[in-house]
């Protein structure tokens, strides 16, 4: 399994910006895909954003336009960089790889956007 650390989340108001960083640490193979999920307090964890090795990219439809995914596989790192940020973006932010079919989870990282 590989240890994934994030980092990047805070407070900001809406209308902001947030740039979240996900890197991949421990002897690594290979990874695949590379994803962020979210969790808002009550609801179930759902898909943000998700990008291919081949660097193909899939965003939900709530933040297509104003979230951006990328990968630095030199650094084994994913970034999600989110624009124009709503009060309903506000959750528990997890990175996710597969990495030879296996899926392993950071810790999250908690993204809260005032009004």
């Amino acid at each position: 399994q590989v240890r994934l650390v994030e980092s990047g989340g805070g407070l900001v108001q809406a209308g902001g910006s947030l740039r979240l960083s996900c890197a991949a640490l421990g002897i690594i193979l290979r990874i695949d895909a590379m994803g962020w999920y979210r969790q808002a307090p009550g609801k179930q964890r759902e898909l943000v954003a998700v990008i291919s090795s081949g660097d193909s990219t899939q965003y939900a439809d709530s933040v297509k336009g104003r979230f951006t995914i990328s990968r630095d596989n030199a650094k084994l790192t994913v970034y999600l960089q989110m624009n124009s940020l709503k009060p309903e973006d506000t959750a528990v932010y997890y990175c996710n790889a597969d990495s030879l079919g296996v899926a392993s989870w950071g810790q999250g990282t908690q993204v809260t956007v005032s009004s």
